[in-house]
């Protein structure tokens, strides 16, 4: 089978020597190390998984870093672990999961098995899939040193000698916009092509979308020809009950990204800045139509006590227009959604493997995706598995036409 999918939404898990080996020596006690340890693992919600030492418990290698130990988990490197209720949460070593979480040379072995050509990796749980956990630990100074180590590792290892196939994805400082423009600027020399950023940053307690604040950064990779990548879970997820069953914020995690996409398109941060391409993953596709559809509305016809919910002047084209334009989604499984594919684009509808997380379908993903797409006419399903991704992100491999 000749690889063909190009995914938008793959992870990596760190390897241990990140932050050892790039850190300054000054900076490398206090920077993030690996301690293996026998104890259990705790989710403490939102992407946040806890360790306490145990000697009833698992063997596991655990991060440390800003007083806080963090466990890797094999739910999150669940790549070839089937069938998935199986697949426990507690804490996992290296050797506990497949070498192509993190090691490059195993990850394009692994993609050549599930015919995957290319591939875009966020950070995977320690990290967080938008480098929160530098950008909200308390010494900054030290948080940007790892945000640039990290980002130098992308290149100079994950993304070397890969021949395009792994596209570098970077992570940028979220207390300062200044910071953040800077590392973009730096990031686009090197080659990046595309920037993960939180999903609602409002709701971690930073300026909005909205308020314009971030439009340095979304200009700066808007001008480097970079994508913005927002993926869903890298903001607090806050309408479901505490002691809600977990299923609830599973199943719901699109209707945040949902909520982000509104604000985006209202916000006339692409009449703005018409050229920055913002790219959703784990959207899913089905509340899409709606999401359009009612924005236009809204937009078109309702006046409440005679003034406009939406200014024109800032936003004079539909909501729909900017997404068209402006906007792409990604989904793993949505058979109801792929059944509107024509009312969301084409051309704005991207399939991704999720590897490694529990929603894979490693190994088997060129073949599941082709069957769900099998009602789709050859042409738009090579746009949805390769096509639409490889314009998006410039994927420049051999097989990506």
């Amino acid at each position: 089978m000749q690889p063909s999918l190009i995914s938008p939404d793959d992870h990596i898990q760190a390897p241990a020597h990140v932050w050892q080996s790039r850190l300054p020596s000054r900076l490398r006690e206090a920077g993030p190390y690996i301690r293996r340890l026998r104890g259990k693992a705790s989710d403490a919600g939102g992407g946040n998984f806890r360790f306490a030492e145990d000697a009833a418990g698992q063997w596991g290698d655990v991060w440390h870093y800003d007083g806080k130990q963090i466990p890797i988990v094999k739910i999150a490197a669940a790549a070839g672990f089937f069938p998935r209720h199986e697949v426990k949460f507690g804490p996992s070593t290296y050797e506990d999961i497949r070498a192509g979480c993190y090691d490059p040379k195993a990850r394009l072995a692994d993609m050549d098995t599930a015919g995957i050509l290319a591939s875009v990796n966020y950070p995977n749980m320690f990290v967080m899939f938008a480098g929160e956990q530098f950008s909200f630990a308390a010494d900054k100074a030290l948080a940007l040193e790892c945000i640039k180590a990290y980002n130098d590792y992308i290149i100079e290892e994950w993304c070397a000698g890969s021949n395009g196939r792994l596209v570098p994805m970077g992570i940028v400082p979220l207390w300062d916009v200044k910071l953040a423009v800077a590392e973009v600027d730096r990031l686009a020399k090197l080659g990046f092509k595309t920037i993960s950023f939180v999903e609602a940053p409002h709701r971690s307690g930073l300026p909005s979308v909205s308020s314009g604040y971030w439009d340095p950064m979304f200009r700066a990779i808007a001008q480097a020809d970079m994508v913005l990548s927002v993926h869903i879970g890298t903001s607090p997820m806050q309408l479901a009950a505490k002691d809600a069953p977990p299923a609830v914020p599973h199943v719901g995690a699109s209707l945040y990204v949902m909520h982000a996409l509104l604000e985006y398109l209202f916000s006339a941060v692409f009449e703005r800045i018409p050229t920055l391409r913002v790219c959703f993953a784990e959207s899913q596709l089905g509340l899409v139509p709606y999401i359009l559809d009612r924005a236009d509305f809204i937009w078109q016809e309702i006046v409440i006590d005679g003034t406009a919910t939406v200014d024109k002047r800032a936003l004079p084209h539909p909501p729909s227009y900017y997404f068209r334009r402006n906007c792409w989604v990604a989904f793993f499984r949505d058979p109801v959604g792929i059944r509107m594919a024509d009312y969301i684009g084409i051309d704005r509808i991207l399939f991704e493997t999720d590897y490694p997380h529990l929603d894979t379908e490693w190994p088997n993903c060129q073949a599941k995706a082709e069957e769900m797409l099998a009602d789709i006419a050859p042409d738009a399903r090579a746009r949805i598995l390769g096509g639409n991704a490889r314009d998006l992100f410039r994927v420049d491999v051999a097989g990506a036409a």
